[in-house]
């Protein structure tokens, strides 16, 4: 969507989300920002706010779905939305102990509970505004994927799967609310140094430094693209990681890295 004026990101106090944030901020612009960390999130507010843009930012946690759509409803009345990047999530591995059901039960519940509490809300309100009559779209929602959605890696399953689950989902939906003037497009990173990845301990081929990343994403959804996948070699690979039979990719898959899963 082109220069949207009012955007609301989750998980904003830190990562790819601050820094969209940041790459979005400018006069002009109304900036709804939650995460969980208060410290750290009006930290990211008050830079918006030196960029020039009007921010309101609030601590919530995404698995809160009363919660979150209770904010997003009253945000809306003051400044209807019009780009909702459902960004929030977390990531641990199998390294050590391993995955326990309790790690995965809550790697679901944000990233992949807290993006359909985000998105539906958000669906919900852009449907009830009328389409402008300057042919813009009623709005826009991306949701963040990952490359590591294209196959289930044995040091992160449930975040290969959570991704993965958002990832076909916010593909569907994009097919879906085409026709509502809904724009749906779905982010698909690689290594981006965070927080998230500075505590990994293995090499991370092609890693990118956030503010890049943040840029990509941002043109990617001025352009309306339904896939914003980065960087292009690791794109190259998951692809075909994927396309092969699990007969050719499972001994490589299972010996690759695996992540701390106390992360």
């Amino acid at each position: 969507m082109r220069d949207p004026r009012s955007i609301l990101i989750t998980g904003a106090s830190s990562g790819i989300g601050a820094a969209l944030a940041k790459t979005y901020a400018r006069a002009g612009r109304t900036l709804l920002l939650t995460g969980r960390h208060d410290q750290r999130l009006a930290g990211v507010a008050d830079d918006c706010r030196r960029r020039g843009a009007e921010v309101r930012e609030q601590t919530l946690d995404v698995t809160d779905a009363e919660a979150l759509a209770a904010w997003m409803e009253a945000e809306h009345a003051a400044a209807p939305l019009e780009l909702v990047i459902a960004n929030a999530g977390i990531s641990a591995g199998t390294g050590g102990a391993g995955e326990s059901a309790q790690q995965a039960r809550g790697t679901f519940a944000v990233n992949l509970d807290g993006v359909v509490n985000t998105v539906q809300p958000a669906l919900t309100l852009l449907q009830a505004k009328p389409r402008p009559a300057d042919g813009r779209p009623r709005g826009q929602i991306a949701i963040m994927a990952s490359l590591a959605s294209f196959r289930g890696f044995a040091g992160a399953p449930a975040y290969c799967g959570s991704k993965a689950a958002v990832r076909v989902y916010g593909e569907g939906l994009r097919a879906y609310h085409a026709r509502d003037g809904i724009e749906v497009s779905v982010i698909c990173p690689g290594f981006v140094g965070t927080p998230m990845t500075d505590v990994n301990k293995f090499p991370m081929p092609f890693v990118m430094e956030v503010d890049r990343a943040a840029r990509i994403v941002a043109r990617g959804l001025e352009r309306n693209r339904g896939r914003i996948a980065f960087p292009w070699p690791m794109y190259a690979l998951a692809w075909i990681i994927a396309a092969l039979p699990p007969g050719l990719t499972d001994r490589l898959v299972a010996a690759l890295p695996r992540k701390d899963a106390t992360a």
